[in-house]
């Protein structure tokens, strides 16, 4: 059998084994780019190996497979470049502030060389070793916010239980915190961690920082969380973390650039078109029209916003306010 076939089935085994649910054909053809009747013939060479492979009854029309915990027991063990990579995460979180979170993969990372046999430690070794010393996590200066692990474990407790919060908060037009009782739904991480959360009173799920929470109290009655809710969905509607109305936004970004650009992902909806001088236009739907003009600064003359106009007035807007902040406009003091 081909390498590459090998490898798929090893892959899928580990799977199947790794599934409470079990997989299906549809899992199997999308997991592994394939046609139906490819999947199937998956599914049998594993039967094959592992008679012991499992029928899971979910209700479902579609059959679900999986194997029986410790079957692969002595054929999987993790290789060097796989703990290096948990070991990077970790670094990186904890040089983010997310201490916590560092500490959960590190452990993961543990218990994984803890199930490995001595021998194959012993041999992979000198390459973690190699890898860790070649692949740091630079501290990226500038500001983040920090978050007490505390406070975030007790808020992952509270949206695995479906649990209410009820908390301090103060928002950015507030003089001082407010008493709130939340409905968490979820966690959003990127330059600062925030909580996806909706009020007994306003059902509409809202973005809260965690660094502008005080300490919680988990409630002892769960709420009902929105059957229709999905996290990916409510995030995408923005650029970044501004919850506003989506807007279709079109980039021109200059030849010069077009090929760095070309490599950004700027949002989950976004389309290229490459221009005939070798510039790039870049199309795609989302709400946070300051925030869009705060990342466009990054690219200085190099890129310009096409539509809408109010999102070109926004961008000039935020400019003319720094530049009479710094001391540069027309009404600058001294």
């Amino acid at each position: 059998m081909h390498y590459g076939k090998t490898e798929h089935l090893l892959r899928l085994a580990i799977m199947m084994q790794g599934t409470r649910e079990g997989l299906s054909f549809a899992d199997i053809q999308r997991e592994f780019e394939v046609g139906r009747r490819t999947a199937e013939r998956m599914r049998d060479a594993i039967e094959r190996i592992f008679p012991q492979l499992e029928r899971v009854d979910t209700g479902e029309r579609q059959a679900r497979f999986r194997l029986p915990a410790g079957t692969l027991s002595g054929f999987v063990a993790p290789t060097a470049e796989e703990l290096a990579e948990l070991e990077a995460a970790a670094a990186t979180l904890r040089v983010q502030g997310f201490a916590g979170r560092a500490e959960q993969i590190e452990a993961a990372a543990a218990k994984l060389r803890a199930m490995s046999r001595p021998e194959h430690l012993r041999k992979l070794e000198p390459d973690l070793e190699m890898l860790l010393e070649s692949e740091g996590v630079a501290m990226r200066p500038g500001p983040r916010p920090l978050v007490a692990n505390d406070l975030l474990a007790g808020i992952r407790r509270a949206v695995i239980s479906c649990l209410p919060i009820t908390t301090t908060y103060r928002s950015a037009r507030a003089a001082e915190p407010a008493a709130v009782t939340l409905h968490p739904l979820g966690l959003v991480y990127g330059s600062r961690p925030l909580l996806v959360a909706a009020r007994p009173d306003r059902p509409e799920p809202r973005q809260y920082r965690l660094d502008r929470m005080g300490r919680i109290t988990l409630g002892q009655v769960a709420f009902a969380r929105p059957a229709d809710f999905d996290l990916a969905a409510f995030t995408a509607r923005a650029f970044g973390i501004w919850q506003e109305e989506p807007f279709d936004v079109v980039l021109g970004f200059a030849p010069a650039v077009a090929e760095e650009a070309g490599r950004w992902r700027f949002h989950p909806s976004q389309t290229l078109e490459t221009e005939a001088d070798g510039g790039l236009i870049v199309r795609f739907r989302a709400g946070g029209a300051t925030e869009i003009a705060w990342h466009l600064f990054t690219w200085g003359a190099q890129v310009s916003v096409l539509a809408p106009e109010s999102l070109r007035l926004r961008t000039t807007e935020l400019l003319a306010e720094a530049l009479r902040h710094h001391g540069g406009g027309d009404d600058a003091g001294g």
